[in-house]
């Protein structure tokens, strides 16, 4: 029996080879949005195992610290600490901003850390290059995706910090690097007016005759250094001991505290259900809209061939072949396209991934998965070939 997918490759292998890079690039394409999906999803869960917390105690009724913002008194670690079944608290502060180096400028989180040794909650759990923060002020711990260097001298808002550790996969939610410093220096960063701010501020209050008695001395300088203070944090992430039960523990602390308090499943539920919902329906739309254009372009290929092959189907057909013969052989064409196709698609995916902009996630299970729906696709897309050439007369085999 005559092989007509495999005749026609030879024939035509030109053709046939560049179509299917071409598909395959529309493949690798998918796969890398499908990766993309499945990095922002990581990069949540990445976030939430390198806080080191069990649990997030932020404003009332607020999904912070990550989803929305947050701001608590700083003092309140102290009542949180003395609930029964908590092991460590620690202050925190998180603060997406411009990091200026020079004249270059890198979109990162800031986060403050607690003074105090390695290992609480907010800390970066390890380093790969320099040091831990040792001082109280300027200096800074960098993932490296960030591009900084140790030594590198960074500028955060008014003041300026040295580099002295790198880290890494230390993201959040967005992927935006993490650039760790003391939590009052990002306290002053995220909190602290500017100087013209200040001075207009001190001028109103001055000028306020509530703060201004003349049989209160002194009450217009202190307003005025409240003022100046920072007394706030965005959460307060809390260890609890080994054994005990993060649900209970979280609902102490609600009802004592009159603060929202999340445990690690929540807050998951909340950064991938809600944070980046939004992001997965416009991947999954992008999903949909290149499969049916995956679907187009093999119809079209396949189509094509066959209509360049009537004189031998009719051929076929006269000598006796059967109609389910010729539909096979094909459906063989098509799925042979699709094959070449998705080996290329899944080499290319990996190549580029690591320098694509975003974390990019190729899951094994992803590619089983793109592999069966391309061999799907083309089995469908055939269709339409194996229709046109199944209404083909016997008759022009003689007649042409």
């Amino acid at each position: 029996m005559i092989s007509l997918a495999g005749r026609d490759i030879q024939h035509a292998w030109g053709k046939f080879v560049f179509t299917g890079v071409g598909l395959g690039l529309l493949i690798g394409v998918t796969l890398t949005m499908a990766g993309v999906y499945r990095g922002m999803v990581d990069d949540a869960k990445v976030l939430l195992d390198n806080s080191g917390a069990d649990l997030w105690v932020v404003q009332k009724d607020t999904l912070g610290p990550y989803a929305e913002s947050s701001s608590i008194y700083d003092d309140i670690w102290r009542g949180v600490r003395s609930i029964p079944g908590v092991a460590r608290v620690a202050n925190v502060t998180y603060l997406t901003m411009q990091v200026q180096q020079g004249e270059r400028d890198v979109r990162a989180m800031v986060t403050g850390v607690t003074a105090g040794e390695p290992g609480l909650p907010g800390w970066p759990p390890q380093l790969v290059a320099g040091r831990q923060i040792t001082r109280g002020h300027y200096e800074a711990v960098a993932d490296i995706a960030s591009g900084f260097q140790l030594g590198d001298r960074i500028q955060i808002r008014r003041n300026e910090y040295t580099v002295v550790g790198l880290t890494r996969r230390m993201v959040s939610s967005s992927g935006d690097p993490m650039i760790f410093i003391p939590l009052r220096d990002a306290q002053e960063a995220q909190f602290l007016k500017d100087n013209d701010a200040i001075r207009q501020q001190r001028r109103r209050t001055s000028e306020n005759p509530a703060f201004n008695r003349p049989g209160v001395p002194g009450l217009l300088d202190a307003v005025i250094a409240s003022q100046s203070t920072n007394a706030s944090v965005n959460a307060v992430l809390v260890q609890i001991k080994p054994g005990q039960n993060a649900q209970t523990i979280a609902e102490s602390i609600r009802r004592w505290k009159r603060l929202t308090v999340y445990t690690r499943s929540q807050m998951e539920e909340i950064l991938v259900g809600k944070l980046i919902a939004t992001s997965s329906k416009q991947i999954g739309m992008f999903l949909v809209i290149l499969a049916i254009v995956s679907a187009a372009i093999v119809a079209f290929i396949i189509y094509t061939l066959t209509l360049g092959k009537i004189r031998e189907i009719a051929v076929l057909k006269l000598i006796g072949t059967r109609n389910r013969t010729i539909a096979g052989l094909i459906m063989q064409q098509a799925i042979a396209l699709g094959v070449i196709g998705f080996v290329v698609g899944k080499i290319t995916a990996t190549l580029w991934a690591p320098v694509f902009p975003k974390y990019v996630l190729l899951q094994p299970l992803d590619s089983v998965i793109g592999f069966i729906t391309v061999i799907i696709i083309c089995v469908l897309a055939s269709i339409i070939a194996i229709r046109a050439a199944l209404k083909v007369d016997p008759a022009e085999a003689i007649g042409g």
